[in-house]
């Protein structure tokens, strides 16, 4: 088979080193995992996909684009030619001394975490964005570090060391896209020549919650391409789960820092006119493990040449393709230099379009593609790589990269439920906020979005939200110039345990109990068209809070009778999810804590269900949570509902029928009981 994703292998079968290390990027609606041994992405991602994200857009959907990926230098060294590789065509992905996983961690190196947030337990000044990750990894050992155990076929290191910074935001205008700036160091005594830099990767789009493909069948129903004009290499999902996977993966070239220098396309005169090769960005591809390059002069070759992209490439069609992404050629790295590349991971929305990469389907990911090159540029508007007249915006005399501008800072939020009900309460922090490019206070208003119930089982959750109360300074030309009046309270509302002072409330009634719903709260300001500047909104994902109404915990008493609903239960449920073991039925009216059991007319129990309000989704026993629920941290549940998945204790179907229920209260000792069917 051409891909066995075996789980024991993809866990790494217990033989990573003691210094393996990975994290995983998730400050904004894209997560990312990294690691410490120069791979991106997690390649069991299809066989636990409640683990990690490998990189999944948008988050929390199930939806991923990257098996794996690493990082490629190709150069002469003392005329020898030697191409150093992060990762390669491999069905279970890296594992330690593993051939064509060439580098190691740094011995002594952790990953370290920083952020711009100074919230965050991680505040650093020196930080550049809300998380910034550092990780130190080389291809100088060819004996896995504190080991005796050689990298396979890896005899011939360039003595690369190099630090990866990640950058990450949670701006809804930037929360799609992490930075990876590599900083390369020839730690070499002798000098690279045309050298070449560049990414291996296997970008697939699918949809790990609903796919039932294994094997080749998983990676073989995408196809790529490359948007010229932002220099980036993208892939879609073709045949694989129409419907649930509208979104690209891409993988964009930003720069390459050499010698003060910057070296792109774009500034290909500053080079040229120097003697120097022009920089070139050279996207190719090739089918998995069928033409794929054995040694170090194919995949030097294949770094140098560009892939054939045009219509008669047949790339409509899906196929297993795996991608190389290289620029260069930098001429000369001298012992103890250092020559950074910047690329940047990318996911976009798809618009409805036929063909799925048509120029109007790209729309979005063109737009997010220009954030995420607007974001590296930064103060180098003209993109010569010198700072000009007019272009130091904060003026420290310094060309300044990453830099984006702010929107007013969210709000800190506090959801309460009820049966039926949401009351949302935040606080006016986002009121003082101050522009750091135009320094102004110039705090506008507020946003609530909302979901509809069942919008949890498409893709992407946050972009079902509609606008559902909007609040904002009068006498303006922005907004509705309703003012606050509807939601400002008179007097702060104080919550025991919790020192925030929240002055807003906005109350929702009519809801459905036991469905989920997805409440987004932010905060927008002005803007100043006098430089260009739209309004601009906070964090989306930062505020994004998914809220279960129903019944409240308590006492089990004579005016609650416990309950269960849909009741009858027809499988499968409107809220249910594609697989047998995310079905839900919801007990209601239950106390804090409580037993419930599940018994046949005969009296053998089916299940034995613990319920506890203060539990992560009340501890409740279905894998619908897991897979539609999102960040229990980040979700209010009602303390006196329970779902159910319609297993027995031994994750059987069970048949239809009517059933009975007893529920204890584990306070009092008092118990209820009912019934309840189950028809298919």
């Amino acid at each position: 088979m051409k891909r066995i994703l075996l789980l024991a292998c993809l866990l790494f079968a217990g033989e990573l080193s003691a210094q393996f290390d990975q994290k995983s990027i998730q400050i904004g609606n894209i997560g990312l995992n990294v690691t410490n041994v120069g791979t991106v992405g997690r390649p069991n991602v299809r066989n636990d996909p409640q683990g990690p994200p490998s990189m999944e857009y948008p988050l929390n959907s199930g939806v991923e684009h990257l098996f794996e990926a690493g990082l490629w230098i190709g150069a002469y060294q003392n005329g020898q030619l030697a191409v150093s590789t992060g990762s390669l065509d491999d069905a279970s992905g890296y594992a330690t001394g593993k051939a064509g996983f060439e580098y190691s961690a740094m011995p002594g190196s952790p990953i370290l975490q920083r952020s711009s947030l100074p919230g965050s337990e991680v505040f650093s000044t020196q930080a550049i964005s809300h998380e910034d990750n550092i990780l130190n990894f080389t291809d100088e050992f060819t004996i896995v570090p504190g080991t005796n155990q050689p990298i396979n076929n890896h005899l011939n290191p360039l003595n690369a060391r190099v630090r990866l910074e990640t950058y990450a935001w949670n701006f809804s205008f930037a929360d799609y896209f992490v930075i990876l700036n590599y900083q390369i160091t020839n730690n070499s005594g002798s000098a690279w020549d045309s050298v070449y830099l560049g990414m291996w990767s296997d970008l697939v789009v699918r949809n790990v919650n609903v796919t039932v493909d294994r094997g080749s069948a998983f990676f073989n129903k995408g196809s790529i391409g490359f948007e010229d004009t932002l220099l980036a290499l993208y892939a879609y999902d073709v045949t694989g789960d129409p419907g649930f996977t509208n979104s690209y993966g891409a993988i964009q070239f930003l720069g390459i820092e050499w010698r003060n220098q910057y070296f792109h396309p774009n500034n290909a005169n500053t080079f040229t006119n120097q003697g120097l090769p022009a920089p070139r960005a050279n996207p190719n591809y090739w089918l998995y493990n069928v033409s794929a390059p054995t040694n170090d002069q194919q995949r030097y070759d294949r770094m140098r040449n560009r892939g054939d992209f045009s219509p008669a490439a047949g790339l409509a069609a899906p196929a297993n393709r795996v991608q190389l992404y290289s620029i260069g050629p930098v001429t000369r790295v001298e012992p103890g230099e250092t020559v950074g590349l910047v690329l940047a991971v990318v996911c976009a929305r798809q618009i409805d379009d036929v063909p799925k990469d048509s120029y109007n389907a790209k729309a979005l990911l063109r737009e997010n593609l220009g954030w995420a090159k607007r974001t590296y540029v930064g103060e180098d508007t003209n993109e010569n790589g010198r700072l000009d007249a007019g272009e130091d915006l904060n003026n420290n005399n310094r060309l300044d990269r990453y830099i984006l501008p702010e929107p007013t800072n969210p709000p800190k939020v506090r959801i309460e439920t009820a049966s039926n009900k949401a009351i949302i309460y935040w606080d006016s922090s986002a009121a003082v906020s101050i522009d750091p490019i135009t320094k102004k206070q110039d705090f506008e208003g507020y946003r609530v979005y909302r979901t509809k119930p069942g919008d949890d089982l498409k893709p992407n959750l946050l972009e079902q939200a509609a606008l559902i109360g909007q609040w904002d300074k009068p006498g303006n030309g922005i907004g509705f110039n309703n003012g606050f009046d509807g939601v400002r309270l008179n007097t702060p509302k104080l919550f025991e345990g919790d020192t925030t002072r929240y002055w807003y409330k906005f109350e929702v009634d009519n809801l459905l109990n036991g469905w989920q719903y997805l409440y987004i709260i932010t905060s927008f300001d002005e803007g100043d068209p006098a430089i260009g500047l739209q309004s601009l909104e906070s964090s989306r994902v930062q505020n994004a809070y998914r809220i279960f109404p129903g019944t409240e915990g308590g006492p089990m008493g004579k005016t609650s009778k416990v309950g269960v609903y849909p009741n009858p239960y027809r499988i499968s449920a409107a809220w249910d999810g594609t697989t047998s073991r995310t079905r839900k039925i919801m007990f209601y009216n239950l106390p804090e804590r409580a037993e419930i059991r599940i018994y046949t007319l005969a009296g053998d129990i089916v299940a034995t269900l613990n319920h506890d309000a203060g539990a992560d989704f009340n501890g409740s026993n279905s894998g619908w949570y897991t897979s539609f629920g999102g960040d229990p941290a980040k979700t209010t549940m009602a303390g006196g509902e329970h779902g159910w998945d319609v297993l027995s204790d031994d994750k059987q179907a069970i048949a239809s029928g009517l059933y009975l229920f007893s529920v204890k209260d584990m306070k009092t000792n008092d118990i209820q009981t009912g019934k309840f069917a189950i028809i298919r």
